[in-house]
């Protein structure tokens, strides 16, 4: 007899018996059975049972049809020390972030509150979400927490997951209108807008936690395991909103990003110096004199073109930074999410609503590696943010005195470098005009 959702067999040990039973009746009912056919009669019986080796219930099963797995001392002490070292990295990355924005003043920016929401959702992840499921994975996958906690568990999951990837999303619109719009998005960008961006986006991962607390689809809950709804609809509407709109909105902006980024560079790019021609002594002064003031006025309109350049050649920088930030966190993101959000969608239309088919293995493996993205995002960050890193290095190195006071040296020096580097296409132009010069005098 089987279960049409999970494909596995009920009442394996009364079929078992049933089997047994009705196959001693044979030997008692048959006079011809002699002490010769009595091994071959047992083999039928061993070959029966071999072949439906999930007829037993044994106790590593639940009644949702889950395979507890049996680890050894060796394997629980290698899952356990790579589960440990993954969760306190993520704490530790994250709570800098944290602690890094909120106590140095130069980081204390609007920009910065999506940073810090973000920082606070992975760290969350961290610290109600991955010891509970360290712990099931070390027994087996066995849930032991009870009914009532798996399902605070399971919304605490879904809402902290949900509000970084929506975090990322709305990170990469920040960064988008911040290229495009460079003088009146900062205006617009005040401390009061971006906190409500941030209780916004909070309220809308908290939002996918409520149907199944309110009845609209059960989560999976016996004594052993703790499984999200199966529900077909809720399936739908909850990884859309958690993670199929996001990822398509990451990509526009990355894509709209990178295309403006390569406009911007077209348009820096200078296609040629004006060109000097010198003339014999054989000519009369009138012609000489106005080659002369043609050649001056396109030098002067050169050098007005120079330095307007160099004026918009920070914006140019930025938009190159900010395409290849938006690049590694989209491809960081996707590669720690995509998989599992695949397999989670695909599980109800494979498995059926009641139960999940799928190697316990494999979904712990998937989930892990989405947990992981909570773990890089914030040396991704740090990665291309100058100041992030210099404080970063002042608290691990427990350097807290002066943190603002070294982070503004830093950037004065920045900017003092940067403006004392010469231009070289200035100094071409400073040789042509030499040359020309020294030519006509």
């Amino acid at each position: 007899i089987l279960n049409i959702n999970t494909g596995r067999p009920y009442f394996g040990h009364f079929m078992r018996s049933y089997l047994t039973k009705d196959l001693m009746k044979g030997l008692a009912g048959t006079s011809m059975t002699t002490e010769m056919d009595l091994p071959r009669l047992l083999r039928e019986q061993q070959a029966t049972t071999s072949a439906f080796p999930n007829l037993s219930t044994s106790e590593n099963d639940s009644s949702c049809g889950e395979q507890i797995l049996s680890h050894g001392i060796v394997e629980k002490v290698l899952i356990g020390g790579v589960l440990t070292v993954l969760t306190f990295l993520t704490i530790g990355g994250n709570l800098l972030v944290v602690i890094s924005v909120c106590f140095v003043k130069k980081l204390k920016q609007p920009s910065n509150y999506l940073i810090v929401s973000l920082a606070v959702a992975d760290l969350s992840i961290a610290v109600a979400v991955m010891p509970f499921v360290s712990i099931t994975d070390l027994i087996g996958g066995q849930w032991i927490f009870g009914q009532v906690f798996c399902n605070v568990f399971i919304a605490m999951d879904v809402m902290c997951c949900t509000a970084s990837i929506m975090t990322l999303c709305v990170i990469s619109v920040d960064r988008y209108l911040g290229i495009t719009k460079p003088l009146t998005y900062p205006v617009r960008q005040s401390g009061r807008c971006m906190a409500k961006t941030v209780l916004l986006v909070w309220l809308l991962s908290a939002s996918i936690t409520l149907p199944p607390l309110f009845g609209w689809a059960q989560n999976v809950n016996d004594d052993k395991v703790c499984l999200i709804s199966q529900d077909v609809g809720y399936t739908i509407y909850s990884t859309a909103v958690a993670f199929y709109i996001p990822v398509s909105v990451m990509l526009m902006m990355y894509y709209r990003i990178y295309r403006a980024a390569k406009v911007s560079a077209a348009k820096h790019t200078i296609q040629g110096f004006p060109k000097v021609e010198y003339e014999g002594s054989g000519v009369d002064c009138a012609a000489a004199a106005l080659k002369l003031q043609k050649e001056v006025e396109e030098c002067a309109s050169f050098s007005r073109l120079l330095k307007t350049d160099r004026k918009n050649i920070s914006i140019f920088k930025r938009e190159q930074k900010a395409a290849a930030t938006l690049g590694i966190v989209v491809g960081a993101f996707s590669i720690c999410w995509l998989p599992f959000f695949l397999l989670s969608t695909a599980r109800p239309f494979i498995c059926g609503v009641e139960c999940s088919c799928v190697p316990l293995w494999v979904e712990r493996l998937l989930l892990w590696l989405g947990y992981a993205n909570s773990l890089i995002n914030p040396f991704i960050y740090a990665f291309f943010n100058r100041d992030l890193r210099t404080t970063y290095r002042n608290i691990l190195l427990c350097r807290y005195r002066n943190i603002n006071r070294k982070l503004s040296a830093a950037s004065m020096h920045e900017a003092l470098r940067l403006a004392e580097r010469p231009d070289p296409r200035e100094t071409i132009l400073l040789v042509i005009s030499t040359q020309f010069k020294s030519q006509h005098p």
